[in-house]
């Protein structure tokens, strides 16, 4: 194996024990909140509302997929349902007030576990880790 496989190895299984961990973490935070609604609901409240066609093609989700987590959601009263003005055909979703503060609570937790974690990170290490982590997502966002 190549030094460069063997990196290669050493990110896979370290971003999915990190995708482990970001479950595990999302449960905690909220028992409730699955990661998967957790980054939905984010969505519509960075985007102040989208339709759920628009959610499953951002993420790459199935339509059914993205249907069972906005009715969770709902039936939570974390999401709800609004009229297009534009268009009356459309139904647009929104973060209810309960949903918005459940999102703000979970980031603010989040926040606060991270800085934990990153504590004793120097500067320079941080800002290298931010730039590879952008690179890294930038990267994947380009091939689609």
């Amino acid at each position: 194996m190549t030094q460069r496989d063997a990196s290669v190895e050493i990110i896979q299984r370290q971003l999915t024990a990190f995708a482990r961990r970001a479950r595990a973490t999302a449960a905690r935070i909220h028992p409730e909140l699955s990661l998967v609604s957790y980054t939905l609901l984010a969505h519509l409240d960075d985007q102040q509302g989208c339709r759920a066609t628009d959610l499953a093609a951002h993420y790459l989700l199935d339509k059914s997929t993205v249907s069972r987590q906005i009715a969770a959601l709902e039936k939570l009263g974390f999401v709800e349902r609004r009229l297009d003005p534009e268009d009356h055909r459309v139904q647009v979703l929104h973060p209810t007030p309960a949903g918005a503060a459940v999102l703000s609570n979970a980031m603010t937790s989040r926040r606060q576990a991270f800085h934990e974690r990153l504590a004793d990170w120097d500067e320079a290490d941080l800002d290298r880790f931010a730039s590879y982590l952008l690179r890294y997502n930038a990267a994947q966002e380009l091939k689609g």
